[in-house]
């Protein structure tokens, strides 16, 4: 069985939607929620949904007790699912190629530090686009640059703006982003 952490900074919507198509699953688990706000929304979720979920800081991700803690909960892989921290070097080593994030753009454009939720949302619209979507991509050292395992993409109407195109956006999130996980983390 491939035990799954689920790294949550927000409300936790993803990290629901992965625990709720992973429920039952032969060979894939959500094992853990983890976060890195004491006060985000996600562990209010994890409560209700009996989800186990730990708290982390920044600081402890970096010198490597986080580390120690994944290790502890046996994790084989992580999906970022709307978390806002650079992942540093020592997950990326321990997890080469089984860390994933959805990012609500189409890398590589409106990518990096700084570009999530609905500031990309607003870059994307300020910009005329015709069309947005989802990028899945495994994670490396910098923000957004990691191999692409899919992009989905939808259209954006006239009578669009941010907060539409965002819950277009969080449609495809929730549809296909854990499929390509399932997809990818299953392949071997």
């Amino acid at each position: 069985m491939m035990r799954v952490g689920i790294f949550a900074s927000g409300s936790g919507s993803n990290a629901e939607n992965f625990h709720k198509y992973f429920k039952g699953h032969d060979n894939l688990q959500i094992a853990k929620v983890y976060t890195n706000s004491s006060s985000a929304g996600v562990i209010d979720r994890c409560k209700r949904l009996d989800m186990a979920c730990h708290v982390f800081t920044k600081a402890e991700m970096k010198d490597g007790i986080l580390l120690n803690q994944l290790k502890n909960d046996c994790i084989d892989a992580i999906v970022l699912a709307g978390f806002l921290l650079l992942i540093p070097s020592n997950l990326i080593e321990a997890f080469p190629d089984r860390i994933i994030n959805v990012h609500p753009a189409l890398l590589p454009q409106y990518g990096g530090k700084g570009m999530y939720g609905q500031h990309v949302h607003e870059a994307v619209m300020a910009n005329g686009e015709s069309r947005s979507g989802i990028t899945i991509h495994l994670v490396n050292e910098k923000y957004d640059e990691g191999r692409f395992l899919a992009q989905i993409t939808c259209e954006i109407g006239p009578k669009d703006n941010s907060e539409t195109l965002a819950e277009k956006i969080h449609e495809l999130e929730y549809e296909y982003f854990p499929r390509i996980v399932e997809g990818y983390l299953m392949r071997d």
